[in-house]
């Protein structure tokens, strides 16, 4: 392919992954690096003409998710923190049912622990249901 460039999409599109951490504004460890946080990773699409477009629009939409609120019965002052990017990757296929918008790479293992991945769709339920409750 003539004037391929690995780092932008030919059809537009970016797929990007950003995380979050969740804090009570009046606790005071919210900056101790060892302490344990919840933690969110979101993972949205962006349309933008380059790689750099498409990083300054991911962290517009995570920005857009950390003001701050009051939760729970007891109103607790709460905020989900931007902490940054973990993945931003051009889509090269045109978006419609099948398009290919990311792919990974995974170490060589035994087909029997391959075939334990796989998941039936009662089992993928299972799994966004128990997400959920989380």
């Amino acid at each position: 392919m003539t004037g391929y460039s690995k780092d932008i999409s030919p059809v537009g599109w970016y797929v990007g992954s950003y995380v979050l951490r969740f804090v009570e504004l009046n606790d005071g460890g919210n900056s101790d690096p060892d302490r344990k946080f919840l933690v969110w990773e979101n993972t949205v699409i962006v349309r933008a003409g380059n790689l750099d477009e498409a990083f300054r629009k991911v962290v517009a939409v995570a920005e857009a998710e950390t003001a701050p609120y009051e939760g729970g019965s007891d109103g607790v002052p709460v905020q989900w923190i931007f902490e940054g990017i973990t993945e931003l990757v051009p889509v090269y296929e045109p978006l419609e049912d099948g398009a290919e918008i990311m792919w990974a790479e995974h170490e060589a293992v035994k087909l029997s622990e391959l075939r334990k991945r796989a998941r039936s769709p009662s089992e993928l339920k299972e799994h966004l249901d128990a997400k959920a409750r989380c």
